[in-house]
């Protein structure tokens, strides 16, 4: 599925600024929302990824670009906001490598929406349990790697299947000019 529109590409920047802030407001309140859910996995650093419902939709209508830009500025964010340095640097680096994933699977055409999304959530995973080998200075931590990545599926299936949902509703949408 295409959804990046043509007419976009000539838009001017004074139309981009309240788009981008919508889109990145939307994925902070989704990492706050997710905060106050109550579910916990019993495995550190397994969550829902809620705001990542918002970076394949974006991914999907305006492309790359715009995703890493609302990507980044929702992490560090929410980071600022939320979190501290750990959490920007764990979360920067998984939701960098998801989007690099993300994007080149969907660059291929190879796979859906949730084929996609479930391969960035794997990534996103992956990238975070990279930079836990780093901080603890051990490869121990990989052992995690089976747990997470299972998690990573779940919730990719998860984000993916909501994400073509939105998405088909949104192209049936009359363009606001």
């Amino acid at each position: 599925m295409q959804f990046q529109s043509d007419k976009y590409r000539g838009e001017k920047v004074r139309n981009k600024v309240p788009y981008f802030g919508m889109m990145t407001a939307l994925s902070l309140i989704l990492s706050y929302v997710e905060l106050l859910i109550p579910i916990h996995f019993g495995v550190p650093g397994i969550k829902l990824g809620l705001a990542n419902l918002i970076i394949v939709i974006v991914l999907y209508m305006r492309g790359f670009k715009s995703a890493l830009l609302i990507c980044v500025s929702r992490i560090l964010l929410s980071g600022f906001l939320f979190g501290n340095m750990f959490a920007i640097f764990y979360s920067l680096s998984g939701g960098l490598l998801s989007l690099l994933i993300m994007n080149v699977l969907k660059e291929r055409k190879w796979f859906s929406v949730i084929g996609i999304s479930i391969a960035g959530g794997v990534a996103h995973n992956l990238g975070q349990l990279f930079v836990a080998m780093l901080v603890v200075e051990s490869y121990k931590v990989g052992f995690y790697f089976p747990i997470l990545m299972i998690a990573g599926m779940l919730t990719g299936a998860l984000i993916g299947g909501l994400s073509m949902e939105v998405l088909k509703r949104v192209r049936k949408m009359p363009m606001i000019e």
